[in-house]
């Protein structure tokens, strides 16, 4: 009747509506057939979101936010569920999965999903690529993704009607509803949905809730000991540093991997490192931005012997030698803003012990606290020169003067 007030509507003219009925059963005989699907029980969960949206008001703001509805339905039984979430996005997608199966206590063979950016990288009739953590979460269950054909509804029959029942079951009860938090609309969701599983379907003589507990439940994987945890995939080439960013923090990964290409598995609290297929570094996730988390394992030889240097483990070395070599290197770290600027100044001090020996070393270091010399270039004249062997340790300060013009006017005192 619509079609042909339409049609009349174009051309007032046209056929009469008995006519037009004969011709539109002409054409429904033209029309290609159709293939019941049979379900078996516990086997396939459809998936999908609903075209309508529930607003969400911001009590602070006033600000109205929609948000969207997810459906998922198991084939043998029209089990449905149903619940709000903010986005479409693949962390609101893994999300309404894990509550979904938690709901139904137990897992389906097949996840049968629309071709959604959140669960398919790249739509193909014969080889969809899925979304690495979409089938990690269904592998966590024992489950499997089964995308259907790229514009072909009647593949998730199921499910649209699924979505079509929800719309006018659920969300046409709650449209006049005022909700001021997606927790509170989920609340209201889940008693109607309640009332959608226990309610009587005529054809059929019996509720949803007694086809799931008769049919489906028997059927279904058992859920493993904990939920599935979210974690996202990403690519990241591996700095110069043999660091990766991810959210703005720096994760060391072995050496031998820079400027390789590796993939990072992000979950709340970890960071899992891969390289052609293989862990390769795990660290605590850290909200720090612009920081380094490192792992000395992970630095070469040289860094990592650099890195191990503290200013107590200076100070042992010296300590070795003498104490005016002690007294120095103290005394260079303390003129420092931060000890560290004086490590490598220290170390050069202490490599010469290897060159000239301890105890000239210490004779240098003794005649270098007493003229004021307090840096490596200073210590390596005064031994290079031989003013260690020139004075004794035990010098007049009168001649401290004159020894220190003599380095600053030969160009060895830094």
């Amino acid at each position: 009747m619509v079609l042909w007030e339409e049609y009349r509507a174009a051309d007032p003219h046209g056929y009469g509506y008995s006519r037009f009925c004969d011709l539109y059963r002409e054409f429904e005989r033209r029309l290609s057939p159709v293939m019941r699907q049979h379900h078996v029980a516990g086997d396939k969960v459809f998936v999908d979101y609903s075209g309508k949206k529930i607003g969400i008001v911001d009590p602070a703001t006033g600000e109205v936010r929609d948000a969207e509805i997810f459906v998922a339905v198991l084939g043998a039984s029209n089990y449905t569920y149903a619940e709000a979430r903010w986005s479409e996005g693949l962390a609101d997608w893994i999300g309404a999965h894990v509550n979904t199966l938690a709901f139904l206590g137990g897992a389906p063979k097949l996840l049968v999903c629309d071709n959604l950016r959140a669960g398919v990288t790249a739509a193909c009739r014969y080889e969809p690529g899925i979304n690495r953590t979409y089938q990690e979460m269904a592998a966590h269950y024992g489950a499997a993704v089964l995308p259907t054909r790229v514009r072909r509804p009647r593949d998730k029959a199921k499910v649209e009607v699924a979505v079509l029942i929800v719309e006018r079951f659920i969300l046409a009860r709650l449209r006049n509803r005022r909700f001021l938090s997606l927790g509170e609309l989920n609340e209201a969701i889940r008693e109607v949905l309640g009332d959608l599983n226990a309610r009587l379907m005529r054809r059929l003589g019996a509720s949803r809730r007694e086809f799931f507990d008769t049919i489906d439940r028997p059927a279904l994987l058992t859920l493993p000991a904990q939920p599935y945890a979210y974690a996202e995939w990403r690519r990241c080439r591996v700095a110069p540093d043999y660091h990766i960013e991810v959210h703005g923090h720096f994760y060391s990964v072995p050496s031998r991997l820079i400027r390789e290409v590796v993939e990072a598995r992000i979950t709340d609290t970890t960071i899992e490192v891969f390289h052609a297929g293989r862990r390769v570094a795990a660290h605590p996730r850290s909200a720090l931005k612009r920081r380094h988390t490192t792992t000395p394992e992970h630095m070469p030889s040289a860094h990592r012997r650099y890195a191990s240097w503290t200013p107590a483990r200076i100070l042992s070395f010296a300590t070795q030698v003498g104490p005016s070599t002690v007294a120095l290197v103290e005394t260079i770290m303390r003129t420092k803003p931060h000890p560290e600027q004086g490590f490598r100044a220290c170390l050069g001090i202490l490599r010469l012990a290897k060159t000239y020996g301890e105890v000239r070393l210490e004779a240098a270091c003794q005649r270098g606290l007493t003229i004021g010399a307090r840096s490596y270039g200073s210590i390596a004249s005064i031994l290079k020169m031989g003013l260690d062997r020139a004075f004794h340790d035990t010098a007049a300060p009168e001649v401290a003067p004159v020894l220190h013009a003599n380095i600053r006017g030969r160009g060895y005192y830094h």
